[in-house]
């Protein structure tokens, strides 16, 4: 009898396989299912197999059930009928239709929503249009005629007030007055277009400096401001009166209308300097003593002056046809004496800007008189 090999520890009956080698019934594990046998009548594997080569124990395993009885062939599917094929248009036959039909609709909304032709030009239209235009060429030029009066004027009459002053320091300088004749200095050379003497006004600031020429016609005035021929020359009793444009062409009195009473104005000579200061205005007369302004150091020298200048006062507006704003005793129709005459500067200039229906007056009276000096510049300059 063979002998049956000794089984390890945990080496279950039957060998390493756990099947019994003498053909006893396999013992059964506790919790684990027996194979299935094949079902009677099943066909058996090859021979030489074992009886469970036919078997599948999983779906895992790799084996196959039996291959069952054979299916009859099936009949052919019946192929479908194709459709007729269908023509599409060409994509340049469809663009063109569409084209000619948008064309149309284009034209025909163009034709109707064309604007009737405007009716033709009557005489009123025509009339007003020529007015129109006749209006428009007007105001062009009267703006390049205020342009041309305001601005360019301007630069002319800069350039000939420059070459004014420059020949007045030549000829001061050439015949400088040595010792100081008293004779000599009363005389002035004056010659209608030039200058004799210059102008400031410290109110106006540091920068108004104006060379004075003789005559006031629009050719002089053109230069700078004018000495009226026959008036009484700077520091001299009567009436020494200068005329001036107040808009273009230098422009010296464009600010007169706003100097106050006492407001000192220079004027210097080849060998004297003069201070006038403006009179009180005609709203200041009355009570002129007990008012503040007379209480100005400045206003020491300043009062109404009385008759026979009792129309005279520091500012005026009068018509341009009132020439007796520059007589020696302004608006005074008898004789005074030159003796008893005042020294008066009076600056004329027209009023309102831009017009000539009025005349701006303002008078002055002299305060004080300096000799010049190499170096010396009069206090009242410091009066800004």
């Amino acid at each position: 009898m063979p002998s049956t090999p000794p089984r390890g520890p945990g080496t279950p009956p039957g060998g390493a396989l756990g099947r019994p080698l003498n053909g006893d019934p396999e013992p059964q594990t506790p919790g684990r299912r027996p194979h299935p046998g094949p079902p009677p009548g099943a066909p058996q594997g090859p021979p030489g197999a074992p009886p469970d080569a036919t078997r599948y124990t999983s779906a895992f395993s790799g084996s196959l059930p039996p291959a069952g009885p054979a299916r009859p062939p099936r009949p052919p599917r019946p192929r479908p009928v194709d459709p007729p094929t269908e023509i599409i248009k060409s994509v340049d036959d469809d663009y063109d239709d569409y084209e000619d039909e948008y064309d149309d609709y284009e034209d025909d909304d163009y034709e109707d929503d064309e604007p009737p032709p405007p009716p033709p030009d009557s005489a009123a239209r025509k009339t007003v249009r020529t007015v129109g235009e006749l209006l428009i060429t007007l105001g062009l030029v009267i703006l390049l005629f205020v342009v041309y009066e305001v601005y360019i004027t301007d630069l002319i009459s800069a350039g000939k007030q420059d070459d004014a002053t420059s020949a007045l320091d030549d000829k001061w300088g050439a015949n400088t007055v040595q010792g100081g004749d008293p004779q000599r200095q009363a005389q002035y050379d004056l010659v209608e277009g030039e200058a004799f003497a210059k102008m400031y006004i410290p109110a106006f600031g540091p920068d108004y400096k104006f060379s004075v020429v003789e005559g006031t016609s629009d050719k002089h005035l053109e230069i700078g401001p004018g000495h009226y021929v026959n008036t009484a020359l700077p520091g001299a009793p009567g009436n020494f009166a200068v005329a001036g444009h107040r808009v273009g062409k230098g422009a010296p009195f464009n600010d007169l209308d706003l100097l106050n009473a006492c407001d000192a104005i220079i004027i210097e000579t080849k060998t004297e300097w003069f201070v006038y200061r403006m009179l009180p205005k005609a709203n200041e007369v009355a009570g002129w003593a007990q008012s503040d302004k007379a209480k100005d150091p400045k206003c020491g020298k300043v009062s109404p002056l009385g008759a026979p200048y009792d129309k005279t006062v520091g500012q005026e507006i009068v018509l341009p046809t009132q020439g007796e704003v520059i007589d020696p005793v302004p608006h005074f129709e008898g004789e005074v004496p030159q003796a008893q005459q005042v020294a008066l500067l009076t600056l004329t200039t027209c009023h309102p800007r831009f017009s000539d229906k009025q005349r701006l007056i303002v008078h002055a009276v002299l305060t004080q008189g300096y000799p010049k000096a190499e170096g010396f510049v009069p206090e009242e300059f410091k009066e800004q």
